[in-house]
């Protein structure tokens, strides 16, 4: 399936936005006209996208590394834990 526009404009967002001198979730509003909820979610369904790597395989890649990272933190269990202290 191809890459829409709104799709090309969400990976070059993602490329560039810590350059913009305001915060992630305004730009997100203003320049998308979605709620950041929704973004989130067009952007994860655009990570898995075979299209989308080959766009901006840089953006993709590392974009997947940090959702892999949030996922595996948020279910791990802490080494305090497991060991019962």
């Amino acid at each position: 399936m191809a890459l829409t526009d709104r799709d090309r404009e969400i990976l070059e967002f993602e490329r560039s936005w810590w350059t913009l001198d305001a915060p992630k979730e305004g730009l997100i509003n203003e320049r998308f006209e979605l709620s950041v909820t929704r973004y989130y979610q067009l952007l994860g369904e655009l990570l898995d996208s075979p299209e989308a790597l080959e766009q901006d395989p840089m953006v993709v890649l590392r974009l997947r590394r940090r959702r892999d990272r949030r996922r595996k933190a948020r279910f791990e269990i802490p080494a305090q834990e497991e060991d019962g202290r």
